[in-house]
């Protein structure tokens, strides 16, 4: 099973996400894209942490700002050779790593990000284990007035496209208020 969890920012998605993976399976590796630039950035990590640790919940939490599909990789292939199954991962955000590592890329940021949307979207597909993915819908708000919002912003939507079609199901949530998508997908 994967799933993506979308929405806008404050919409509830983290927390739904949270709570699907709980609902799930027992235990889970919590995969955190964000980094800690600043005081109130810190305190929204911290306060993270204390909200999944206070929840009574088996959270491993990891810590990968660029490296996920790398990192995804390795929680797939790692239980290969053990009969255990690979574990439930619940990534958050992928909107906040395609940031990291757009801006990690300097003046080559185009390239290197569609190059490691191509890297993601394969280790999503190939990941044997359970996913719950978190991203941003970036694209509903205003048209950026500088270069690399919009180029930010259209990567963006180009990721999350190609990331819905490879899972099960495509949450998205407004107001606290999860719809899953693919139900009501309209076919042609």
């Amino acid at each position: 099973m994967k799933a993506l969890v979308t929405g806008g920012a404050r919409s509830g998605k983290s927390g739904f996400a949270e709570r699907l993976c709980m609902a799930r399976a027992p235990r889970a590796c919590y995969i955190a894209t964000a980094q800690a630039y600043d005081v109130e950035m810190k305190e929204r990590i911290a306060l993270h942490r204390l909200q999944r640790d206070s929840a009574g919940y088996d959270w491993q939490t990891l810590e990968e700002a660029q490296a996920l599909p790398d990192l995804l990789r390795r929680l797939g292939g790692a239980q290969a050779s053990q009969p255990s199954p690979a574990p439930m991962v619940l990534v958050d955000c992928l909107t906040l790593w395609l940031s990291n590592v757009l801006l990690a890329a300097g003046e080559d940021g185009e390239a290197a990000a569609r190059a490691a949307m191509d890297e993601l979207a394969a280790a999503v597909e190939q990941y044997p284990g359970a996913l719950v993915i978190v991203t941003n819908e970036v694209g509903d708000g205003i048209v950026p007035e500088y270069p690399l919002g919009r180029l930010y912003r259209d990567l963006s939507g180009v990721m999350n496209q190609r990331i819905a079609r490879l899972c099960d199901e495509v949450f998205l949530v407004t107001a606290g208020i999860p719809v899953e998508l693919k139900q009501l997908e309209y076919k042609l």
